[in-house]
């Protein structure tokens, strides 16, 4: 017999959290979490389900029947759009410009797709023109994917002019929306996105876990006519499906025990964004970025995005010479409780990420973190 482990409970402190995800969770988002927990097929629980999908068509300007919450993270979220589309041999456009487009081309490859790559420097946007010459050099291509708001860089690049180019050459778009979905515009159906999905530990300011996605009925249309199995059992949505009651006639099926009180949670902080409307996040992000721009300015930081493509809820600075990385983000936590985002792949010790995401994006966030920079950086 092993000894008893004497452990105490755990009690985290309480963060000030402006790195790159996960962000400070809205406090009704944290009380919901902690109602009692139900069945995962209680009619009341259903029900929830059926406004979740509601809130989440919501936030993503969608009436996409197949709309649900991925019990998993958004990388999951990632990997059920690429392991239900993407079949054998099938050639997909990857644009690249950044850590999270290269985790694409990775889901092509595994699921034994041909990934067609177009690069960009980190810091830039996906440029529409190389996007369009990758499409005209292969016709044959059915996938165009890109990441709307790349994670690792603070870059936004133009969802609905490449939605367009894709629609041009017979395409469907694959988007990551995980940092983009409610602190930027973002419009699935007007500007014809086919998959897409997100997390809920950004932009929504829930606790992570959880992967909102949605696809179109062309999206669908593919998913019922493949002609091999769904990679992965668990992300196949044709078995989901059933579960969230996509064209079951409104009945359940089990599928998975479902994480009942994470999805409370999501619950209540879409309904949280929707009473704000969308519109009116938008602009908080946007606002509370131009506060946070001038006073990074002032302090002499540079950014790595130019300001036309640059996201207000991620902005990501180069570290000035002679300054420690990790000594700063170390105080900065210690000293302050506030934590900022080291630099992702290329820009791993020479950048830092500072987010502005959901209930994190406020007046007094944003005063800290410059106050705490000023006083550690002197």
């Amino acid at each position: 017999m092993l000894p008893v482990p004497q452990i105490s409970a755990f009690n985290p402190p309480r963060r000030i959290l402006m790195g790159p995800g996960p962000s400070d969770v809205y406090p009704e988002v944290l009380a919901a979490q902690a109602k009692p927990t139900i069945g995962h097929l209680d009619p009341l629980f259903v029900n929830m389900m059926d406004e979740l999908k509601q809130l989440i068509q919501y936030a993503f300007q969608t009436k996409n029947e197949m709309t649900l919450a991925v019990s998993a993270p958004g990388s999951a979220g990632m990997e059920t759009c690429f392991v239900n589309l993407v079949e054998p041999g099938e050639k997909v456009i990857v644009c690249r410009n950044g850590v999270f487009g290269e985790r694409m081309r990775q889901n092509v490859e595994r699921v034994g797709g041909v990934a067609v790559v177009v690069d960009n420097a980190w810091g830039e946007p996906v440029c529409p023109e190389a996007v369009e010459q990758a499409l005209v050099a292969n016709p044959d291509a059915k996938f165009l994917a890109f990441v709307h708001a790349e994670t690792s860089t603070g870059a936004l690049s133009d969802a609905q002019t490449l939605c367009t180019l894709a629609q041009l050459h017979g395409c469907l778009t694959i988007v990551d929306a995980v940092t983009s979905l409610g602190g930027v515009e973002l419009r699935v159906d007007e500007w014809g996105i086919d998959a897409i999905y997100s997390g809920s530990q950004k932009c929504l300011s829930c606790v992570p876990g959880l992967s909102p996605v949605s696809f179109s009925d062309k999206a669908v249309e593919k998913l019922k006519n493949r002609k091999t199995l769904v990679q992965s059992w668990f992300l196949d949505q044709t078995l989901v499906m059933g579960y969230w009651g996509n064209g079951n006639g409104g009945k359940r099926s089990y599928h998975h025990t479902a994480p009942v009180n994470a999805l409370y949670a999501l619950h209540e902080s879409l309904r949280v964004l929707a009473n704000e409307g969308l519109e009116n996040a938008w602009a908080r992000h946007h606002n509370m970025h131009v506060i946070l721009r001038d006073g990074l300015t002032k302090l002499g930081l540079k950014f790595v995005v130019e300001e036309a493509y640059r996201l207000p809820q991620l902005n990501t600075v180069y570290i000035p010479e002679g300054i420690d990385d990790g000594a700063v983000r170390k105080q900065l936590l210690e000293q302050y409780n506030l934590e900022i985002g080291a630099g992702l792949g290329a820009l791993g010790g020479k950048a830092w990420r500072i987010g502005l995401m959901g209930f994190g994006a406020r007046a007094e966030n944003v005063a800290l973190c410059l106050k705490a920079l000023e006083d550690v950086m002197s």
